[in-house]
């Protein structure tokens, strides 16, 4: 046997952990571990709070490569975490993508977790989790979205794998649970009317903190008139979320939408300044 039969290709891993604490009023860097291709950049921010962006230097994902962030808040402090650019999915000859999120959210802190869009391309097989701690008073967003390859640049994913896992718990207790497969023909899945309808974009978001049920009217007054839109306000075990669902025809139409809704969650402060650069 030849010794090119027997090498394996190259794969691309990252580890990423960001921890914070709060200190002279301030959300301050309390520990920054970077391995393999997750780096982790911390631009100066002109308030109190501490933001992220979490960058894969190998410049995109494909069969067999690993990734994991870790992003743990102290007690009284403010992160947004968020990409540098969208996250692309190549099309897989072997393997699938994994993509593994943990986030602790300790007491009156918060994390607002805003990972530009992940773009699938034909083909690309990922598998994602996000596991998500938090304090019984702590405020957490997230918002993860998809594109079903770029349609300006007359993309489209005819098959592959998708698989997405959250699970967020408070002080332990399973408070959301999400589960997601477009797997095989996604196309001819997206299709449906139950599914997709035809849409390249979507997006989750999920929002847990004290004014929950004060924000779903608010919410539902500013996508009134949206289609492929859904808000829901639920209460379990004593903590309230609100879960939003988002299809769009392309991705500039899902961030219109999405940018109002995010905007208004963080009490009026935009998007972070990378997902318009």
């Amino acid at each position: 046997m030849s010794n090119a039969a027997i090498i394996a290709p190259q794969r691309a891993w990252g580890k990423g952990r960001l921890v914070a604490k709060s200190a002279l009023g301030r959300s301050r860097l309390a520990e920054l571990y970077q391995e393999g291709c997750a780096k982790i950049r911390l631009p100066k921010t002109f308030d109190t709070a501490m933001e992220a962006v979490l960058i894969n230097s190998s410049g995109g994902l494909t069969g067999g490569d690993r990734m994991i962030w870790e992003v743990a808040a102290g007690a009284g402090t403010e992160v947004t975490v968020t990409t540098q650019a969208c996250e692309k999915i190549y099309k897989a000859s072997a393997g699938t993508v994994e993509v593994t999120s943990r986030i602790e959210v300790a007491s009156g802190a918060r994390v607002d977790w805003l990972p530009q869009e992940t773009i699938l391309f034909d083909r690309a097989s990922l598998s994602r989790s996000l596991d998500v701690d938090l304090a019984a008073d702590a405020t957490f967003l997230a918002v993860e979205a998809v594109l079903l390859g770029r349609k300006a640049m007359g993309e489209a994913v005819h098959a592959g794998l998708f698989r997405d896992r959250w699970r967020i718990r408070t002080e332990g207790r399973l408070l959301h649970a999400d589960n997601l497969l477009l797997a095989d023909e996604i196309a001819r899945l997206g299709a449906r009317s139950a599914v997709l309808r035809g849409a390249a974009a979507f997006a989750t978001l999920i929002y847990v903190g004290a004014d929950c049920e004060a924000q779903l009217a608010r919410l539902r007054a500013l996508l009134d008139g949206e289609g492929g839109v859904g808000v829901s306000h639920l209460a379990v075990g004593g903590r309230d979320k609100l879960v939003a669902r988002f299809a769009a025809a392309d991705g500039f139409a899902l961030r219109k939408i999405l940018i109002p809704v995010i905007s208004h969650l963080r009490m009026q402060k935009t998007v972070p300044k990378v997902w318009v650069l």
